[in-house]
């Protein structure tokens, strides 16, 4: 395993990892930081809401269009141009809460804030994967590629709202949205103008043909599926945030919830490292059954716990299922469409989770309100038999199709197709 992502620094170089981590790091504040700031500054929770999900609905329609966007023209504009739109949206929202503004000026900001957000993340997995495969890297090291970057989200999100909580304990949740802000127009111009932005450039010359053929061709209905089941992750998460905020007030420690869910993220992110120890015979579809069959066994708790310890104790070990279902997702993903639309695809993935989880969070949070923790936890339960009943009837491509098709046990065709 250390070998593996000796391996994957090496292909990536040490400035990369470090832009692309920053740069996905003020994401993962705004949208409880846009939430924390309406409510302190509004004094209405229903107001704060109204921004949180304005910022998470841009997001989840602007993301796979600017995925789109730098399948075409290459990564460095796009991110260039959304990094500093996106800075000037965070500090115009800031500047509205913090000037008492109404409602309907609240809105647009937010808006923006989440349609402008430069997907860092996903468009970092598609350059790190076009590096490796013009390395003539395997499948394994795509793979802890692959890993490597979904432990980068997972720190980012355990980190980005600690420090949004930090900040607003200490100063203002305005203060980290600004710190947030400026720290992506920094790093995400660095990540925009950083040279290995050439590795995702699009085709040139005759392959430029292939390219637009990519476009044009019709995605197998088992990318429509993974792009479900990363909606129905996002809807773990967003019940999981219900259900654990119900509880932790319900038992007079409020203050516990985000460490809680920190603490499901470490794990997650601990987990997600080790995958790239698993031996090369394992498949991806094996391995997307036996996240899938983990995120429902070991929701199950969820339903019983009633008490601090055993919160701690049972969303833990649930994070152990998180990444291994995530990162499995992307690396199905990236077998099964064409590299020409990668970046899309990666961006829709992303978008799922987020949409999944704002939704599921709205419904649970009025579930959790009526009835408790319970049926927010239900919803949580009830999204992770989705994915699993996903992961045991979609069918793959056969093997013998070009990359962009998975054979039957999930891993790449071979020969030069499988190189992209």
């Amino acid at each position: 395993m250390l070998r593996m992502y000796r391996d994957t620094l090496s292909l990536l170089g040490p400035a990369l990892p470090v832009l692309s981590f920053l740069g996905r790091l003020p994401t993962a504040m705004c949208q409880l930081g846009s939430v924390l700031l309406v409510a302190e500054t509004s004094g209405s929770l229903a107001t704060a809401g109204l921004a949180g999900g304005a910022l998470a609905a841009g997001q989840t329609v602007a993301g796979p269009l600017l995925g789109r966007l730098a399948d075409r023209r290459g990564q460095r504009g796009p991110v260039l141009a959304a990094s500093l739109a996106n800075a000037v949206a965070v500090a115009a929202l800031v500047l509205a809460a913090v000037a008492d503004a109404p409602t309907a000026l609240l809105v647009p900001p937010a808006l923006l804030a989440g349609a402008t957000v430069p997907q860092i993340g996903p468009l970092a997995r598609t350059r790190s994967v076009a590096l490796a495969r013009r390395a003539g890297a395997d499948d394994r090291t795509v793979g802890a590629v692959l890993s490597f970057e979904g432990t980068l989200d997972e720190v980012s999100f355990v980190l980005g709202p600690a420090l949004v909580g930090l900040a607003a304990a200490l100063a203002h949740p305005g203060a980290a949205l600004l710190g947030a802000s400026l720290l992506l127009a920094v790093c995400g111009t660095a990540f925009a103008l950083h040279p290995t932005a050439r590795a995702a450039a699009p085709a040139t010359g005759a392959s430029t043909t292939l390219t637009g053929a990519a476009e044009r061709t019709r995605l197998p209905a088992s990318a429509y599926a993974l792009r479900v089941t990363m909606v129905l992750q996002g809807a773990m998460f967003g019940a999981s945030q219900a259900g654990i905020t119900a509880l932790t007030a319900g038992l007079g420690a409020p203050a516990q919830a985000g460490l809680v869910y920190a603490a499901m993220g470490v794990m997650s992110a601990a987990v997600g490292l080790s995958l790239a120890a698993l031996p090369a015979r394992i498949g991806l579809t094996l391995r997307w059954r036996a996240a899938t069959a983990g995120l429902v066994l070991l929701s199950l708790p969820l339903l019983a716990v009633d008490s601090l310890v055993g919160l701690y104790a049972v969303v833990t070990v649930l994070g152990a299922a998180y990444a291994p279902h995530l990162i499995t997702v992307f690396a199905l993903t990236e077998r099964t469409v064409p590299a020409g639309r990668l970046a899309e695809a990666m961006a829709f993935l992303t978008s799922g989770v987020v949409g999944g989880q704002a939704l599921a969070l709205a419904l649970s949070g009025r579930l959790a309100e009526q009835h408790g923790a319970p049926a927010a936890f239900a919803v949580a339960v009830g999204a992770a038999a989705g994915c699993a009943a996903l992961s045991w009837t979609v069918r793959t491509a056969r093997p013998g199709k070009p990359r962009g098709a998975l054979t039957p046990d999930g891993a790449a065709p071979s020969g030069s197709a499988a190189r992209g």
